[in-house]
């Protein structure tokens, strides 16, 4: 199946390898210049090739993804994973440092609006986590 196709559109592989949950979210990242090849932002129409390395921006998510074959079709994820390596540094990403690392605040319920004293504390707690980068 893989091994048939020449062509192939950056925005119908990225949906097809479920970077992007439809195709248009994968065109429009494109347009927006989302979607980097060697530094270069690419157009929805640009042809993959096999050994590629693409940089997508996908909100606060960046990714690296290496082409190791093309694929027109969705398929699951377990397929898909088969048809390109994640270089991604996991470390680094700020979704990982959000979902690990970020302090809970919760207050009580019912406990009514923060004091000023309180948001002072609520923000120093915050700025501190920043700022640990």
């Amino acid at each position: 199946m893989a091994a048939e196709i020449e062509k192939l559109r950056i925005d119908k592989y990225l949906w097809a390898i479920r970077v992007f949950k439809t195709r248009s979210l994968a065109t429009e990242a494109c347009k927006a210049g989302r979607v980097k090849l060697n530094g270069q932002n690419t157009k929805p129409s640009f042809v993959v090739k096999v050994g590629d390395t693409y940089h997508i921006q996908k909100g606060i998510e960046k990714k690296v993804v290496k082409v190791k074959g093309l694929l027109d079709k969705r398929v699951d994820a377990k397929s898909a994973i088969n048809f390109y390596e994640d270089l991604t540094p996991i470390a680094g990403t700020p979704g990982y440092k959000a979902l690990h690392q970020a302090p809970v605040l919760k207050r009580d319920r019912g406990a009514g609006r923060p004091t000023k004293k309180e948001r002072r504390e609520i923000d120093g707690l915050q700025k501190d986590w920043w700022e640990e980068d």
